[in-house]
């Protein structure tokens, strides 16, 4: 017993050397905010978003709806969508899309020949990421872990962040210019275009 106290006593001296500590939840620092005003169809927004999610491999979840009765101007509508992946044992991703529509309108268009039912609005989309460092909670528990979990983060640190905390960071430009194409707000070439290696 005498020993185990000396072990946990030497174990939190050496913790303390640690002060460069990686959290284990980095929410990143930008928001990307899509504000846009006209005619879109947002079923098809919502499709395309969907998508995006099935291409990189996340869970979709619609984690809320709102719908407040129309004025005369039109309708209001608020969702949260999230969009978790599993990226290794170690590191997981969330990326929370926070969309709120005011003015909104159903409006028949005539499209090559067929009349399509398309929303006139006013929209306003805001993207998210955590990166979630042991997301599994294998370094939770006694304090040899949250050491181990420490030794392991300063060792691996730059390469944690360069490559996950990066990773998601131009996913999420790669889904804000899936959504301007969708708006039309941009041409078809974007900066980060094959930054990660896929088209």
């Amino acid at each position: 017993m005498d020993i185990k106290k000396k072990f946990n006593a030497k174990l939190k001296i050496v913790n303390k050397k640690f002060t460069g500590k990686l959290p284990k939840k980095i929410i990143l620092p930008n928001v990307i905010t899509l504000r846009y005003e006209g005619l879109f169809d947002l079923d098809g927004l919502y499709a395309a978003i969907v998508d995006w999610c099935k291409n990189y491999g996340y869970r979709w979840h619609e984690k809320s709806y709102k719908h407040k009765v129309p004025s005369p101007k039109g309708a209001e509508q608020e969702f949260i969508w999230t969009m978790d992946k599993d990226v290794t044992d170690f590191v997981s991703y969330n990326v929370t899309i926070d969309a709120h529509i005011w003015d909104m309108l159903e409006v028949q268009v005539d499209v090559g020949g067929k009349q399509k039912i398309l929303s006139n609005a006013r929209i306003e989309i805001t993207i998210k990421g955590t990166v979630n460092f042991d997301w599994q909670k294998k370094f939770k528990g006694s304090e040899v872990k949250e050491f181990a979990y420490n030794l392991y983060t300063n060792v691996m640190r730059r390469e944690l962040e360069v490559t996950y905390i990066d990773q998601l960071w131009y996913r999420m430009y790669n889904l804000q210019a899936i959504m301007k194409k969708y708006f039309d707000m941009q041409s078809k070439h974007h900066a980060y275009k094959g930054y990660l290696g896929d088209n």
